[in-house]
């Protein structure tokens, strides 16, 4: 996956259309959400509920996004709700220092790619991060969402992994791996015991891929959720149980 930089990389750009389309290789740099990122954010956020076809469950602004992940008083690094963005550049990016200011040193990697990919929407996904260069051909491309979750059947945190998400035109690129595997090295280098999820069995594509990645599935449990207004029955009812 990774590959020298001596390559010919091509890159075509069009104003006129706003469009960029990226041929030979593609550069990616995988690092911490910042608070210049929380547009984007709320975009892929409801991208990935427009994909699954219920937009109209979204609720969150980009304030209540800025609320849930960059509190005054945070939680300790990773164990409060973490973004991982992954950014995209048809040139190589500046290698990054040991650690950035959010505390995670950024994953540099390199893409042969076998088909062009066709940056469709340039303004609307340009990075807004600033990491002290001119570089501006830089383009969020997905996420990684995951926090810290806790079982009385372990005696130290895992991960709960939310949701794994790519706009359209940087899927079957082979980036799935780079981020489940890096959220799974950061679980195992810092005293996580596990990284868990739901998977989709409709998608066999996606289930097939956390098995290859080595997740195990345990038929026997079904997932289960109280919402809406069964959930609020209990609030209707709190007069009753104070009393």
């Amino acid at each position: 996956m990774a590959s020298s930089l001596s390559e010919t990389i091509t890159t075509d750009a069009s104003s006129e259309n706003n469009n960029v389309t990226i041929t030979g290789k593609i550069y990616t740099r995988l690092r911490l959400t910042t608070k210049s990122d929380l547009y984007h954010i709320y975009q892929l956020f409801y991208q990935i509920h427009a994909y699954h076809k219920n937009t109209h469950l979204y609720k969150a602004t980009e304030s209540s996004l800025e609320n849930l992940l960059f509190k005054e008083n945070p939680l300790p690094l990773f164990y409060g709700p973490s973004v991982l963005l992954l950014e995209v550049s048809p040139t190589p990016f500046n290698e990054p220092k040991n650690t950035t200011d959010e505390g995670f040193k950024p994953v540099l990697t390199t893409f042969d790619l076998k088909f062009p990919v066709v940056e469709g929407e340039v303004e609307e996904f340009r990075s807004k991060y600033d990491d002290g260069s001119d570089k501006s051909d830089v383009y969020i491309a997905g996420y990684a969402f995951f926090y810290a979750n806790y079982s009385c059947f372990y005696d130290k945190p895992g991960f709960y992994f939310e949701s794994l998400y790519f706009r359209e035109s940087y899927r079957k690129l082979g980036m799935g791996s780079l981020l489940f595997g890096t959220v799974s090295s950061i679980a195992a280098n810092n005293g996580f015991v596990s990284v868990e999820g739901i998977v989709a069995v409709w998608n066999k594509k996606s289930y097939d891929f956390y098995i290859n990645m080595g997740v195990e599935i345990f038929d026997e449990f079904r997932y289960g959720k109280l919402h809406g207004e069964n959930l609020q029955k209990y609030a209707d009812n709190k007069d009753k149980n104070d009393g």
